[in-house]
């Protein structure tokens, strides 16, 4: 079984239009797993489910279908304090570094934040660190996603994923066959929508932002024109964390990278170093 491809072609046009990520050849698999739900959905199995899906939804009136596509294919995969040591420089650098700066409020924006996983985290860090004076933006382009991670419920197999059991007990409560988050940590955290390739959401100036495994999805323009929109919308001095895999090397040198015990960081250049 595989896509057409003329399926390949109008989907990755689709998802290049809406959301600016890439999807290269080699990539066919990707949207034959991602959409193949959506065709069964519609009652369309078979080897051609997917062509026959797509080529519904290039016909139908509905425009929700397409967002439907877009959103399937945008969607990634998430996990509790995801690659651990952005959570350690967190903890130990970055957070300190923003109080520092700033006695109110910190205001910390978790970009792409999937289900919830992210920015639940961040907070969790926070709290943790005897932080109560924040705040979490979470945005992610997907609105079915911001619906779970509004919700804060999640099953037994999710929450399996890298939550450490001392945080499951103080942070989660049972809701059903899985388990839902406390108010302690839902109160710390606002979920919008918010499209990467817009003007940063309202909220700012940030203090810390969480920019992590999104990057890689866009060429080096597109990487360009975000992160100099996020850095406007950051206080002078405040940090952005990546993703393990990407880099500022050739594509924006406004930053300043701070080495970090486990990794690296990266700082608007300004306010106290």
């Amino acid at each position: 079984m595989s896509v057409s491809a003329e399926t390949f072609g109008y989907v990755a046009d689709l998802v290049r239009t809406h959301s600016a990520i890439q999807l290269v050849p080699g990539k066919e698999y990707l949207v034959e797993s991602r959409l193949l739900p959506l065709a069964r959905e519609k009652g369309l199995t078979g080897p051609a489910a997917v062509d026959s899906y797509v080529r519904d939804v290039r016909r139908s009136p509905d425009r929700g279908e397409l967002t439907r596509v877009v959103e399937a294919l945008t969607t990634n995969e998430t996990s509790w304090f995801r690659d651990t040591s952005p959570f350690t420089a967190l903890r130990q650098h970055v957070a300190p570094a923003a109080r520092a700066q700033n006695p109110g409020t910190l205001r910390i924006w978790s970009a792409a934040c999937s289900t919830g996983q992210e920015p639940y985290s961040i907070a969790m860090t926070l709290l943790e660190n005897g932080e109560r004076r924040f705040s979490v933006l979470a945005t992610d382009l997907s609105t079915a996603v911001l619906a779970q991670a509004r919700a804060g419920q999640y099953s037994q197999l999710e929450m399996n994923r890298g939550l450490p059991a001392a945080m499951l007990v103080r942070y989660f409560e049972r809701a059903g066959a899985g388990w839902g988050v406390k108010d302690e940590l839902r109160r710390t955290i606002t979920f919008a929508q918010h499209n990467l390739l817009q003007p940063p959401p309202a909220g700012g100036p940030f203090d810390v932002v969480f920019l992590r495994n999104v990057l890689i999805y866009f060429d080096a323009a597109t990487k360009r024109d975000i992160l100099s929109r996020t850095r406007r919308a950051m206080r002078p001095g405040a940090h952005l964390v990546l993703g393990a895999a990407e880099s500022m090397v050739g594509i924006d040198d406004a930053w300043e990278r701070v080495p970090t015990a486990q990794g690296s960081v990266y700082r608007v250049p300004g306010g106290i170093s």
